[in-house]
């Protein structure tokens, strides 16, 4: 893929809404990730007038929203099926398993946020 050459003063369309979600997710942690769904929606309503590299980070930002989405279903899950095993003894390193996946998933999906924000603010592509 090539990247659009722009001249001074000229930019993609849909800059600001793509450095307010990456913002929006960065500061989902502290917010119990309530901001993370105002980033999405910042991010689907912009997705159509966004242009060159602004549109391949609101991209990238959707993309990390469901995968990290649907790992978050999945070891939440495992926690939940671990909890019954817990009570008969076997399960309490499957639940502290699935707990630090999710730890891990959350400090992953910062750190992505954070680097994609820094990359649009240098106006390089995701």
């Amino acid at each position: 893929m090539t990247t659009p050459n722009f001249t001074a003063g000229q930019e993609a369309e849909g800059k600001v809404p793509a450095l307010i979600a990456w913002a929006l997710f960065i500061l989902s942690i502290p917010s119990a990730n309530l901001f993370v769904l105002v980033g999405m929606v910042v991010s689907y309503v912009s997705r159509g007038a966004a242009t060159g590299i602004p549109r391949r980070h609101i991209e990238a930002q959707i993309r990390l929203f469901w995968s990290v989405f649907w790992w978050t279903v999945a070891c939440w899950l495992g926690i939940a099926i671990s909890i019954p095993f817990i009570l008969i003894g076997v399960g309490f390193f499957t639940a502290i398993a699935f707990g630090l996946a999710l730890l891990v998933l959350h400090v992953w999906f910062t750190v992505k946020s954070v680097l994609g924000l820094i990359q649009l603010l240098q106006d390089r592509p995701i």
